[in-house]
C-alpha cells in the first residue's frame, strides 16, 4: 500500500500548524507523511523533532490520524543516565534498533536514514534505483550514482530550476508500467553541497545544519509546494545521465551507449536481485528507451547548461516512441 489516501483534502500545512501541535501529534497516536510512493509514520518524544520536521516538510499536509502505514518509525530520548548526560536519541522500528544512537538534538537526519532504510527494504513492488529523478515534460530525468558523485547536488540545482523533484535517493521504477513513481522527502545536502545550494538559489528552503554526524554536515533542501502537490504524479521515462562531480574538472558531457546506461541501472539498484527478472527486464528496456550520457562537472551552471541543450533531443525521442 502506499499513503495516497492518508490526508484529506483539507488538511493544513505542516508549515501552517504550530509546533505544539506536531510534538502532541508525535508524542501521540504519530504523525504521517505521504511521500508519494509510501506513507511514513513518525512517533517521538523529542522535543527537537517537531520544529525540525516544519522546516524539512513545510508543504506536506499535516496528518496525525491515517489507516495505514508503509514504514512506522519511533524516535525516543534514551533512558537513564543519557537522559542527563550527553543526551541521545534512538530510532525504533518492528521492535529492531538499526542504528547505533545519535545526539538528542538531531532527530531527523536519524529519521530519515531510518526511513529510506526501511524504503529501501519493503517497496520491492517497485525497482529502486540509487538515483535522483527530476520531471519536465512529463518525462523523467533519472541521475544513478554512487554516494560522493553529486548526485544530490544536481537533483536539488535542478529542483530550483523549473524541474519538478521526484527523489533524490530512490529512482522507483514500476517494473509493469514502466513509469517513476515519486519517493518525495527533503534533499540531503552534506558538507559543501549546503553553501553550494544556498548560494545557488534565493528560493531554497533549507532546514537547519547538523553538525559533525556520521555523514559529516547535513542539511536538508525542502521540497517545493509543486512537487508535494504532484507527489501522486508518475512520470515516463526519458533520459539517463550518471553524474561524477569533480574539483576544478572542465565539463565532460559525452553520450553513452544502450548497455553502458543498463549496467549504471543495475549496479545502482537497490533490489536488483530481490525483485528478480521483472527488475532485469525494466533496466534492459529503460536503457534501450532512453537517451542516456556521462556527467562530468564542477560547476552546476554548467552542468545544467549542457541538460538544458540536450533535452529537445530527449522530448522529441519520447514523441516518437523511443528505443530500439
Amino acid at each position: 500500500m502506499t499513503g495516497a489516501h492518508a490526508a484529506g483534502p483539507a488538511a493544513p500545512r505542516l508549515a501552517d500548524v504550530s509546533t505544539a501541535q506536531v510534538a502532541d501529534a508525535l508524542r501521540g497516536r504519530g504523525l504521517w507523511l505521504d511521500v508519494g510512493a509510501a506513507s511514513v509514520r513518525a512517533r517521538s518524544d523529542s522535543p527537537f523533532l517537531a520544529p525540525q520536521l516544519q522546516r524539512a516538510y513545510p508543504e506536506f499536509p499535516f496528518v496525525d490520524q491515517a489507516p495505514w502505514a508503509d514504514v512506522h518509525v519511533a524516535l525516543m530520548r534514551a533512558r537513564g543516565l543519557r537522559r542527563w548526560l550527553r543526551p541521545q536519541v534512538r530510532l525504533q522500528a518492528d521492535g529492531r534498533e538499526p542504528f547505533q544512537p545519535f545526539p538528542a538534538d538531531h532527530p531527523l537526519p536519524m529519521m530519515e536514514w531510518g526511513g529510506n532504510l526501511f524504503i529501501g527494504q519493503r517497496l520491492n513492488q517497485l525497482l529502486l534505483l540509487h538515483a535522483g529523478v527530476v520531471e519536465r515534460d512529463g518525462l523523467a530525468l533519472v541521475l544513478p550514482a554512487v554516494p560522493g558523485s553529486g548526485k544530490s547536488t544536481l537533483s536539488a540545482a535542478l529542483s530550483l530550476s523549473g524541474w519538478r523533484l521526484l527523489s533524490d535517493e530512490f529512482g522507483a521504477l514500476d517494473p509493469h508500467t514502466r513509469r517513476f513513481v515519486p519517493v518525495l522527502k527533503p534533499v540531503a545536502l552534506k558538507n559543501r553541497s549546503i553553501d553550494v545550494i544556498r548560494a545557488f538559489s534565493q528560493h531554497a528552503v533549507l532546514g537547519p545544519t547538523f553538525e559533525k554526524t556520521r555523514k559529516g554536515d547535513v542539511a536538508h533542501l525542502a521540497a517545493s509546494a509543486d512537487a508535494v502537490a504532484r507527489r501522486h504524479e508518475t512520470a515516463r521515462p526519458g533520459a539517463v545521465v550518471l553524474p561524477q562531480w569533480q574539483e576544478g574538472a572542465p565539463l565532460s558531457f559525452e553520450r553513452l551507449p544502450a548497455e553502458s546506461a543498463f549496467r549504471a541501472l543495475a549496479f545502482n539498484a537497490f533490489n536488483y536481485q530481490t525483485v528478480g527478472a521483472p527488475a532485469f527486464d525494466a533496466a534492459v528496456a529503460l536503457a534501450r528507451q532512453c537517451c542516456a550520457w556521462s556527467l562530468r562537472y564542477s560547476r552546476l551552471d554548467e552542468a545544467l547548461a549542457a541538460q538544458e541543450q540536450v533535452w529537445p533531443e530527449v522530448r522529441a525521442r519520447a514523441a516518437a516512441g523511443g528505443g530500439a
